[in-house]
């Protein structure tokens, strides 16, 4: 008998018919002589609905009573698969974050799991029942209830996997695993049987939607086998992400091709050249909490440099302004700024062995024409920043070097 963790996404609970589908196959498993832990997310766009309600009443909604309004998402679901259960025959029983008792820090809208106290959902479970649990929620030491940012659930599925020493953490999502890139972008992507923790955090962060990063992290340092599945079909077996790759397989030198619209750069031209002056443009930059990805600084000339550095580019207009303020302050010449650039990386453990990878990648993209702004490197993949209407181009041509098409 194992213990199984399931976590579905808003459009696997979108509306009632797929919350019975869902039923069904957790019932299925229970059936199997399986212990089944569901945890949900709220219907798919309710939460933006919720936090447009938020904002027709305040500008800047407080977070705390932002936080109170969109736990209310996740409730719905888990009432509506418990009863769905319940008309299966199948014993089940919903819990909001705060009677899981997942104890939370107290930093509203993102807040970060701290403990959590599995007993309730052990009892339920050995009395026979399925647990269903709201992802994306907790409580902080005072009772108020939190939640944790965006694509939560996923990090709430994992977490409970780690406290209950689950035998298998697995995210139904509208895909049927983690693929070598886009599909939309590449129709000739193919799916992975497996990627390591570290190929899948890489692909996570720089653009990959399948899971959260978070999500990733966590089950990476508490060992929790995690599988991506479709839960909009009955077969297959998703992927499953490991600790580390299978030493009896040769592996390939790269896994997949991730990238990320959501770029822009920003540059201070005529920066004086000494020390201190990194510091001084991000230490701003950082203090009001923006996050900064590439950096790159020039080679001095005339003691003056050049400084770059690229951001979200929702934060772009925001970022640009403090540089405007700070160019005064520093002795600047210009602040210029791009936020229509994009990010394309390869990605792969198979590159510890494999030297030149690097440079075939650039003479692919130079091959097609492609300029590369900037190059950030680090183990296990290669991104460079391009101009963003090269994207696409640069992903197949990519897809295609590393033969991840084959």
């Amino acid at each position: 008998m194992a213990l199984i963790v399931q976590k579905y996404g808003g459009t696997s609970v979108a509306n009632p018919e797929r919350i019975k589908n869902v039923a069904k196959r957790v019932a299925k498993f229970q059936a199997q002589g399986n212990q089944v832990v569901v945890v949900l997310s709220a219907m798919s766009g309710e939460t933006n609905k919720l936090i447009a309600l938020a904002k027709e009443i305040q500008a800047n909604p407080d977070p705390r009573e932002l936080d109170m309004i969109m736990s209310t998402g996740e409730q719905v679901t888990i009432g509506l698969l418990a009863m769905a259960l319940q008309e299966l025959g199948v014993k089940a029983r919903s819990y909001t974050g705060g009677q899981v008792k997942v104890l939370t820090d107290s930093t509203f809208t993102k807040a970060r799991i701290l403990s959590i106290d599995e007993g309730n959902m052990r009892r339920d479970l050995e009395a026979g029942n399925v647990v269903v649990v709201a992802g994306f929620q907790g409580v902080d030491a005072d009772g108020n209830i939190t939640t944790l940012g965006r694509g939560g659930s996923d990090t709430s599925g994992v977490a409970l996997a780690a406290a209950l020493k689950a035998d298998e953490c697995q995210i139904y999502t509208d895909v049927d695993g983690v693929y070598t890139t886009d599909p939309r972008v590449v129709p000739e992507a193919k799916k992975l049987d497996t990627i390591t923790f570290e190929e899948m955090l890489e692909m996570a962060s720089l653009g990959s939607k399948v899971l959260q990063i978070r999500s990733v992290e966590f089950a990476g340092k508490y060992k929790v086998k995690l599988r991506v599945l479709s839960s909009f079909q009955d077969e297959g077996e998703g992927t499953l992400i490991t600790v580390e790759e299978d030493k009896n397989m040769e592996q390939p030198i790269i896994s997949g091709i991730a990238f990320n619209r959501d770029e822009a750069k920003l540059t201070m031209l005529g920066v004086p050249d000494k020390p201190g002056i990194a510091y001084q443009i991000l230490g701003a930059i950082a203090a009001a909490n923006i996050d900064v990805d590439m950096i790159i600084q020039n080679v001095g000339h005339d003691g003056t440099t050049d400084f770059s550095f690229t951001v979200n580019r929702g934060e772009f207009a925001k970022a640009q302004a403090i540089l405007d303020t700070v160019k005064g302050e520093l002795g600047a010449r210009q602040v210029v700024g791009d936020n229509k650039i994009c990010k394309v990386s390869a990605v792969g453990v198979g590159m510890r062995s494999h030297p030149g990878v690097a440079s075939q990648m650039f003479k692919a993209l130079a091959d097609e024409g492609i300029n590369i702004q900037m190059i950030s490197t680090s183990e296990i993949k290669i991104s460079v920043v391009l101009d963003e209407k090269y994207l696409e181009l640069a992903v197949r041509v990519l897809h295609r070097t590393f033969g991840l098409d084959q």
